[in-house]
């Protein structure tokens, strides 16, 4: 290929698309040159306009479609086209379960060089709408008038208009609207971020999906809420079931939605939800996942994959407030959980005790350090399960898990890139055996996935 891209900025080109990022754009080429592009699908032929140029690779625009790809289907969202929120709505649900088993399939060939592994089916859903049992929606104002909305794609403008997110629990999305309805005709006044004054941030909310439990937070910039009791009086009108409102105090400039101080204002300091047979206690600032119904369905394969007969000791590495912990317990002799946020390991204990679960253990610190501690201590782990956040599994980590050696590695990542990096370092010493996506975020370009790695 020459050094010169063979297209130019704000030229018009038409492009047949062949292939897909693991972002959702469609690829087409030109004699071998890629153009990404949003809303596109393989098998698409279209008119594009180049936004973008780089040596190695163009952005464009769609302008119009000459050819449709059977897998289109009409976006039912709205904003759709202007919320960076979901991906995929223009791909029948089909095509997104098969567009995720190959991206998986794909940086497993590419960055740990495995081939030879089947990457199984997709676990989807019936309905891949409405999953979200949390929603944390910023807080604007345009004139005199709260606005509550996601923010448009790649910015800190709220998208206005925007009354309901279909990929959110309805009951959540109602008490966002009646909340700023209220809030707006108390004449509280939205956080401006580029002043830093005004008092309301943020309204999450959080619903508890087996038990319904409905739990509202408010992020405020300062303690004082102006109108505290009115506003209190009116959202408990409107909503007397509601169990939890709480107020998180975030007086920092920055983009992290929740502040150090929460404040009960009324009911209780947690809400509950079941996962399977397990009973969790949620906080305000509990790391829960959002989609419970598919958070069984990736536990239940990391348990089918773990593979406990009630004999096993199992490391839970990064085990957060022990969801996947207590889902071990309840089939292995003994596990030991290790977080390094000191509030998950309390919530932890918490659930531990709200299960009766006594074969549990939970430990505050770095993975990496503790576990290599816990083997001067003659533990000797059968199964190590990890699920680490988007970056990985630290390489002392990897290495920590190689000496002590277990016969099975179950690794939960929600990053199949890094995983696959993972896998490569521990594949001297294991065997990849199975590899499962799971679809938790439907409409996005997000894949869950759990992989089984047995000792050579």
């Amino acid at each position: 290929m020459s050094k010169h891209a063979p297209v130019k900025k704000n030229q018009t080109i038409v492009l047949t698309f062949e292939d897909m990022t693991h972002e959702g754009n469609g690829v087409g080429k030109i004699d071998g040159y890629p153009v990404f592009v949003p809303n596109t699908l393989p098998g698409e032929e279209a008119e594009v306009k180049v936004i973008f140029v780089k040596k190695n690779f163009a952005i464009g625009k769609l302008v119009e479609l000459k050819k449709e790809s059977a897998h289109r289907v009409e976006p039912p969202c709205d904003v759709y086209h202007q919320c960076g929120g979901c991906q995929l709505q223009h791909m029948d649900y089909e095509m997104q379960l098969e567009m995720k088993r190959q991206q998986v399939g794909n940086v497993f060939k590419k960055i740990a060089h495995i081939t030879d592994v089947e990457v199984k089916p997709t676990l989807g859903m019936e309905n891949p709408w409405r999953y979200r049992n949390k929603v944390q929606i910023p807080v604007g104002e345009k004139n005199g008038e709260l606005i509550t909305g996601f923010y448009r794609k790649k910015s800190h403008e709220i998208i206005e208009g925007m009354e309901t997110c279909i990929i959110t629990d309805e009951v959540n999305d109602a008490v966002v609207e009646k909340v700023r309805t209220i809030a707006s005709k108390l004449g509280i006044r939205a956080y401006d971020e580029n002043i830093h004054k005004g008092t309301l941030r943020h309204i999450v909310v959080r619903r508890g999906k087996q038990t319904n439990q409905l739990m509202l937070v408010l992020v405020t910039r300062t303690k004082t809420l102006p109108h505290k009791q009115d506003l209190l009086d009116e959202i408990i009108k409107a909503f007397p079931d509601i169990d939890s409102i709480i107020q998180n105090v975030n007086g920092q400039r920055t983009n992290v939605i929740l502040g150090r101080e929460t404040v009960t204002l009324y009911g209780a300091d947690y809400i509950y939800d079941t996962i399977g047979d397990v009973k969790f206690a949620i906080s305000a600032k509990s790391f829960y996942q959002v989609n419970p119904d598919q958070t069984k369905v990736l536990y239940d394969q990391a348990l089918a994959f773990a593979g406990l007969t009630g004999k096993e000791t199992v490391i839970d590495a990064y085990c957060g407030i022990g969801t996947i912990s207590l889902f071990l317990a309840q089939q292995a002799k003994q596990v030991y959980g290790v977080e390094i946020v000191p509030e998950a390991i309390d919530d932890a204990k918490k659930n531990a005790a709200l299960n009766n679960i006594t074969n549990a253990e939970f430990v505050v610190g770095e993975a990496e350090k503790v576990m290599p501690w816990w083997k001067t201590q003659g533990l000797r782990p059968d199964v190590i399960v990890v699920d680490p956040p988007r970056k990985g599994c630290d390489e002392a980590l990897l290495n920590a898990m190689i000496d002590m050696g277990p016969e099975r590695i179950v690794y939960v990542s929600c990053n199949p890139a890094t995983l696959a990096r993972d896998v490569k370092v521990l594949s001297g010493n294991y065997e990849v055996k199975y590899i499962q996506p799971v679809d938790m975020f439907p409409q996005t370009s997000h894949v869950e996935v759990v992989a089984l790695l047995t000792r050579k």
